[in-house]
């Protein structure tokens, strides 16, 4: 009766769910794969690659023999079917690209998603993005900024993308193929204007890295004469925002009755200026002051 209760309880228990590891590999020089990455693809049961070819030149770096699946673009809503499933078995599944972070402008986001729906644990392993590694190099401001990947291929949707970035006042990555660089950067000239700051970031950590710095007419210049090949990461400097006028008179009696109001509403005069500094770009003490001296007049 024991053993015929447990047998119960097993067949009624849930099959054990695999993980998904979304393993980052180098974009370029192969020393930059981490120690907990290459122990990853060798422990996992299976790898998902974007490209088997590129995947099994790394493995084979790695000396590491593993079963790979094919996971491309064109492939991916199918295959993630199929990935899911293993997972729901109890398998362990890396997700690589050709390089760099999977999902990031890459495949596997798709099967995420579906992994997270379905209570499968989904595990990063963090390493080289492209996009990092030309923003913190480029020189522009990397405290706040935007990445956009890839643009549309078609110029109607390309340049209503570029129209809604030249309003953007972070920086702004994108990626290029090399036989569209010129042809985007006459776009990003029409649509930011010729005197955007950008940084052009080719070959990222690769034999022949190399930044190229200037303006954006600069740039269509310079690599319209230039042999172009290679992968390309494009920085640019945000719309400078504009410079907010000095509050007039009229604008400090403004602020001055808001104070008042929000007094009688039970505010604290102190923290109602503070407030307010902090909304407009004020300076605090000019405020204070200025609501002292009407208040005292």
């Amino acid at each position: 009766m024991k053993e015929e209760s447990r047998e119960r309880k097993e067949q009624q228990a849930p099959a054990a769910t695999g993980i998904l590891y979304m393993v980052s590999t180098p974009i370029g020089n192969l020393e930059d794969l981490t120690p907990r990455a290459a122990r990853i693809l060798k422990e996992v049961d299976l790898i998902a690659a974007e490209d088997t070819r590129l995947t099994r030149k790394l493995l084979a770096y790695l000396g590491i023999q593993q079963r790979i699946i094919s996971y491309y673009r064109e492939k991916e809503q199918e295959r993630a079917e199929l990935l899911l499933d293993f997972l729901k078995n109890g398998a362990k599944i890396a997700v690589v690209s050709d390089a760099g972070t999977p999902g990031l402008s890459d495949p596997g986001g798709v099967l995420v998603a579906k992994a997270v729906a379905a209570g499968i644990q989904v595990v990063p392993v963090p390493g080289v993005s492209a996009c990092l590694a030309a923003l913190v190099a480029s020189g522009l401001p990397t405290d706040r900024f935007v990445f956009e990947g890839f643009l549309p291929r078609k110029t109607k949707e390309k340049k209503a993308r570029l129209a809604a970035l030249a309003e953007e006042e972070r920086t702004i990555v994108l990626y290029e193929a090399p036989h569209r660089l010129v042809e985007t950067l006459e776009l990003l000239v029409a649509q930011l204007g010729p005197d955007r700051p950008v940084v052009i970031a080719r070959e990222l950590t690769k034999r022949f890295e190399e930044f190229w710095r200037g303006s954006l007419a600069d740039a269509v210049r310079v690599w319209a004469e230039r042999d172009v090949r290679g992968e390309f990461t494009l920085v640019l400097a945000g719309r400078p925002a504009e410079a907010k006028a000095e509050p007039t008179a009229a604008d400090y009696e403004h602020f001055y009755r808001e104070i008042q109001e929000r007094c009688r509403a039970g505010e604290k005069a102190s923290a109602v200026i503070r407030a307010i500094a902090r909304r407009e770009s004020l300076s605090r003490s000019a405020l204070y002051q200025y609501y002292q001296k009407r208040k005292g007049g």
